[in-house]
């Protein structure tokens, strides 16, 4: 599809390829050419051809390669805000055009700790494309969500797990932590107090590193709500375990120097049913893979 849009220093008409576009928007947002090309399940020499068509068809560089990772020229982030609203509108169009044959409603299930703030941004791009689409959004343990999914409650689901299993993918890896209150001193103390609730699939995780680093600890929350140990850590009554950049307003990673053990990285996986229509089911994973590989650039919270 095309767009016809007027080159001010020419009398000719010039169409802006959409589909470079979406590459160049796309490689703009994860950061790489390689990491474009799996997003938008093309191949690296593909990708690069249409950035390069894309140049000379408008007789400007819109990538600096010239350092080490990739930027864009002051003519390229003025070609990305146009670039981003031509692909909207033409997405918003396509979706009006056919969404009587995608009505209906999806069950989506993610945990409490990483529906933000990658999900919110999600949901909003998922009812633009499918505006007759119900998303039903369950926040509940990815315990619960992967029995619920078995079962067939869930068409799609969000997890946080260290493995991947069968017909699952991994949207993105991140180091899990200890956090506290931002300037708090619980993490001084001993024994130390820890923060969890009874689903949470990182405790257990973190009591074993404490026990075999001989590390006293008591537990200070009885609950099953993530918000309880939450608000204990916010007090700075204790510290709990958290994946990186997914830290609340208030919390921060507790200093290197507490001596604290290593805890492993996580993955948040994303399971789909094969009951889902193709091409929702293929829209929904790829909005799910470039919300949440936005939040992989976000800058590493201060200490």
């Amino acid at each position: 599809m095309f767009l016809t849009v007027i080159i001010t220093d020419s009398d000719a008409m010039r169409n802006l390829d959409l589909t470079a576009l979406r590459s160049f928007v796309t490689v703009a947002e994860v950061g790489g050419v390689t990491r474009a090309a799996g997003h938008l399940n093309l191949t690296q020499s593909a990708v690069s051809m249409q950035l390069k068509r894309l140049e000379e068809s408008l007789g400007v560089a819109l990538l600096d390669r010239s350092a080490r990772t990739v930027a864009l020229t002051p003519t390229g982030d003025q070609l990305l805000s146009y670039a981003r609203r031509m692909l909207v509108l033409n997405d918003e169009a396509v979706a009006r055009m056919t969404d009587d044959a995608f009505e209906g409603e999806i069950v989506l299930g993610v945990p409490h700790d990483i529906l933000y703030p990658a999900i919110p941004p999600f949901l909003a791009a998922f009812a633009q494309r499918y505006p007759r689409l119900r998303v039903r959004l369950l926040s509940l343990p990815t315990r619960t969500l992967k029995d619920m999914f078995r079962r067939g409650e869930c068409d799609a689901i969000l997890t946080t797990e260290e493995t991947l299993d069968d017909g699952a993918e991994t949207l993105l890896t991140l180091p899990l932590v200890w956090a506290g209150a931002q300037n708090g001193t619980a993490h001084r103390t001993r024994p130390l107090s820890f923060a969890f609730c009874r689903n949470c699939i990182f405790s257990p995780i973190a009591k074993s590193r404490l026990d075999g680093a001989g590390i006293d600890w008591h537990s200070v929350v009885d609950s099953a709500s993530d918000r309880a140990a939450e608000v204990a850590v916010m007090a700075d009554l204790a510290v709990y375990v958290i994946l990186d950049q997914t830290l609340p307003r208030g919390i921060a990673k507790v200093p290197d120097t507490c001596d604290l053990p290593a805890l492993p990285d996580q993955n948040i996986n994303l399971y789909r049913s094969s009951r889902l229509q193709s091409q929702v089911s293929d829209a929904l994973a790829t909005l799910l893979r470039d919300n949440y590989a936005r939040l992989a650039r976000v800058p590493m919270a201060a200490e």
